[in-house]
């Protein structure tokens, strides 16, 4: 009686720690797990290249210069891998290519052959297989080679930055083919910081970062003499060779969308696919297409992008319409330890991430990493496709859909917007409209879900922002992603669908498309006042005899503010100039004590709101605050210091920012 009554006891608490992991939320971990490679202490392992070699082991290249061969990184048996140095004294070398017998290695200014001719683990032979020259820019980085299908190679030149970017030295911000032979051959140029690039279905692409005529990241397709953008690298477009026949002064600096401007200016080249700027990522580097053949889950045919900034990884699925490739991207998987920079396949399917974050940081809090993402077998409930239909939109799930919710308009929301395209760096969201949902068909079996707008409201080349956050699975799981931003740059020609009779609750729950308003209400008005107490930009009329302290804040490489700590007098008038000194967008939030990483997370949720709100949230802790500045900008913001003593915080809250550019404030009395 006593093992009977054990066992049911047994059992009910079973079932009850069974229904405590069903009632879990579902996480990204549940899917894909990442596991971290440990790496001795005395190696300074910055990834700035990935190779796997048909024997099992991965080679890195690393930007303090070597080459590292790794043994075991699938971590088996005993679970340890174990290094070995092959070569080493090379500059910074930011890809790597395994070939057989010799590695090809790109350094700053040429591509070099490693050999190691005895057999000895060690190359003996640096050989100078391909060269361009340099100018000695700090910024000139060099990418590849990555091999193509058909047996050619690839490399990408970075621009220098001299405030802005600029093409010091012939080729840079160009794509170039490389032979068999070492020779260059130009392809295209119109590129800024092109880390990430290979090729899709036979088909070149290339990432690229937010910066000057950049709007945000995105990845675009490169055929023979296009111009992605940027136009410094137009200074070579009449040398010998080159494919390309825009000159600068081609290039119309009026702040229009890029799609708008390429149609009247032959051979400027689109994105297929944007990552909005903080609402994916903020810095876009290696890509990786799915061909394990379903190893690494239900996305085979997809890629896997990964970002720097944000230390994740997103997922695109892309479509040709008309001729032209465009797509969506997704999130996928975040939280790695440091900055994403390259992407490779393992020989059991998973994926390598290497990983830096010196002078460019990163919301992974370690200074570098290899770590492997591995797919535990289960299908996350996701929306797989986004696809163009001649009437709006298809969205394909990887698991069957309730009908009753993927049928409900009021499950999804529809947005679309665009970027300028100048010569400033980044670009706020523009021309932001909210679109409306005539009807929804789903398919007989819940995979597929259309859904038809007036068709008025599509708008080629812009970015079209989907959420089905009241959508769920027919086992009444969430979705683990519920947005996506797929780009229109064709309309998908076909029948228009036809829609089933909506009830009037239906119908009354169809979102009604119109342009998002600038709200004025009162309440409105209030906080924008208060904004405006927050960021005084000319000095108060009652200063007669001027601040008591004037403060000088700049900034400096790797997310830093150039002083760590800065003292006011309690109740004291205060100066405070802000000079964005570094390559990217930068702000200076002054917030109340131990509130700085609050703060920055409430930036990271203010969506497509955050640009205009200059990604300060409406927050009590924020006590003042400059605007968002343009690289080589400064601003002075005149206030009265706390009267309260204490340790405040100025932190920068643009998005990912906050986890390490800070600094204290400390108000004296």
């Amino acid at each position: 009686m006593k093992n009977i009554l054990l066992s049911a006891l047994l059992a009910v608490g079973s079932l009850a720690a069974l229904q405590a992991q069903t009632a879990r939320p579902v996480t990204e971990d549940d899917y894909y797990r990442i596991i971290t490679m440990p790496i001795p202490e005395n190696i300074e392992l910055e990834v700035g290249g990935l190779s796997v070699l048909p024997d099992g082991r991965l080679a890195a290249s690393t930007r303090r210069g070597e080459v590292w061969m790794i043994t075991n990184p699938y971590m088996k048996g005993n679970g340890r891998p174990s290094f070995s140095r092959f070569a080493y004294g090379l500059h910074e070398p930011l890809g790597l290519l395994y070939r057989g017998d010799h590695f090809l290695v790109s350094q700053r200014g040429e591509v070099t052959k490693l050999v190691d001719t005895n057999n000895d683990g060690q190359a003996d032979i640096y050989d100078s297989f391909a060269r361009w020259p340099l100018s000695g820019n700090y910024h000139q980085y060099s990418y590849g080679p990555v091999p193509m299908p058909n047996g050619e190679m690839i490399v990408t030149l970075n621009l220098d930055w001299i405030g802005h970017g600029a093409s010091q030295s012939k080729w840079r911000g160009w794509m170039l083919k490389l032979s068999e032979d070492g020779k260059l051959t130009p392809w295209a140029t119109g590129l800024r910081s092109p880390a990430g690039f290979g090729s899709f279905q036979g088909d070149i692409f290339y990432t690229e970062n937010q910066g000057d005529w950049v709007g945000s990241g995105r990845m675009t397709h490169l055929e023979k003499g296009d111009f992605a953008g940027n136009p410094e690298g137009l200074r070579w477009s009449d040398s010998p060779g080159s494919p390309v026949k825009l000159k600068a002064k081609d290039v119309p600096d009026t702040g229009e969308p890029l799609y708008d401007v390429a149609k009247r200016v032959p051979g400027i080249k689109p994105p297929a696919v944007w990552f909005p700027h903080t609402l994916m990522g903020i810095s876009t580097s290696d890509f990786k297409e799915d061909t394990t053949r379903g190893a690494f889950g239900p996305f085979e045919g997809q890629m896997f992008v990964g970002d720097q900034g944000h230390s994740k990884i997103m997922r695109v699925d892309m479509e040709k319409v008309n001729g032209v490739w465009q797509g969506a991207c997704f999130p996928f998987r975040e939280g790695f330890q440091s900055g994403l920079i390259r992407l490779v396949w393992g020989l059991d399917g998973s994926l390598f991430v290497g990983q830096t974050s010196r002078g460019w940081s990163a919301t992974g809090k370690s200074p570098f990493g290899i770590q492997r993402l591995v797919w535990t077998g289960k299908t996350p409930f996701e929306m797989k496709s986004i696809r163009s239909m001649p009437d709006g939109f298809e969205v394909t799930f990887t698991l069957p859909a309730d009908k009753a919710t993927a049928s409900d308009p009021a499950s999804y929301q529809l947005n679309s917007f665009t970027y300028k395209y100048h010569h400033n760096y980044g670009s706020p969201i523009i021309n932001a409209k909210e679109m409306g949902i005539k009807g929804i068909v789903v398919s007989e079996d819940g995979l597929r879900a259309r859904l038809v707008v007036d068709t008025d409201s599509l708008r080629k080349g812009y970015i079209h922002e989907l959420k089905a956050e009241g959508v769920k699975s027919n086992d009444g799981l969430s979705l683990l992603h519920t947005f996506g931003y797929y780009t229109l740059n064709e309309i998908a020609p076909g029948e228009k669908a036809t829609l089933p009779v909506m009830t009037a609750s239906a119908a009354t729950s169809v979102h009604a498309g119109h342009t998002m308003p600038a709200a004025n209400n009162t309440s409105t008005s209030a906080a924008a006042a208060a904004a405006s107490a927050k960021r005084l930009t000319t000095m108060p009329a009652d200063w007669t005899n001027g601040p008591d302290q004037v403060v000088t804040l700049g900034t400096k490489p790797g997310l830093k503010f150039d002083a760590p700590e800065v003292r006011v007098k309690a109740g004291s008038r205060v100066k405070w100039v802000f000079n964005n000194d570094d390559d990217m967008l930068h702000n200076c939030v002054i917030t109340k004590p131990g509130t700085a990483n609050q703060v920055g997370e409430a930036a990271l949720t203010l969506g497509l709101k955050g640009p205009e709100m200059q990604y300060v949230p409406e927050s009590a802790n924020v006590i003042y605050h400059t605007n968002i500045l343009q690289p080589e900008t400064s601003e002075a913001i005149y206030f009265v210091a706390p009267k309260q003593a204490g340790d405040y915080t100025y932190v920068c809250t643009f998005p990912g920012h906050y986890i390490v550019m800070q600094g204290k404030l400390k108000v004296v009395k």
